[in-house]
């Protein structure tokens, strides 16, 4: 993802979400998937990023691999491996990414998790979809305060002439009577 100059705050690293991010579970390709089970079920963690011996992502294994891959193949998990039913060439995202960018990407292209790597392929933190939203809440919130205040400021002459037209109105029918 080419990196665009983005206002304060919209990177993935700007968030203070983003430092306090539980480190991921990572396994090598070599991993039975009943290891990876375990080692998920312990830390109730819905996936397992597969890295090499440097710490770069190779792939990721998810529930729903395991489930349609291993399970729905009728797969033994004492001997299948990760590297049997992972996810490869699996999108990354850089720190200095935009958070919005981002949360589009995985919206439109249907994925949940989303590695964040340096600039050697290294993992860093692995943030969902959730935390997309969490991060973007409080601008999506302030976004839609602006725009109702634009609303209502745009369209305040109609609201001065309605006012004035009551107030004529009353005047004309207080006279009238």
């Amino acid at each position: 993802m080419s990196e665009t100059p983005a206002r304060k705050g919209a990177r993935i690293v700007d968030r203070p979400e983003f430092s306090s991010k539980f480190s991921p579970l990572t396994g090598q390709a070599g991993m039975t998937v009943f290891d990876a089970v375990a080692a998920m079920k312990a830390k109730n963690y819905g996936c397992i990023v597969i890295t090499d011996m440097a710490g770069r992502v190779e792939g990721i294994v998810t529930e729903r691999d395991i489930m349609f891959k291993l399970v729905g193949q009728n797969g033994d998990p004492t001997t299948v491996t990760l590297a049997q039913i992972m996810t490869r060439d699996i999108r990354m995202a850089r720190e200095t990414d935009n958070v919005v960018d981002w949360l589009r990407i995985m919206s439109n292209e249907r994925f949940r998790r989303l590695p964040v790597v340096d600039s050697e392929g290294r993992l860093q933190a692995l943030l969902t979809q959730g935390d997309f939203v969490s991060y973007t809440w409080p601008d999506l919130l302030h976004q839609a305060s602006g725009l109702a205040k634009a609303t209502i400021l745009g369209q305040l002459h109609y609201i001065v002439i309605a006012v004035l037209v009551f107030a004529l109105a009353l005047v004309a029918l207080t006279t009238l009577t």
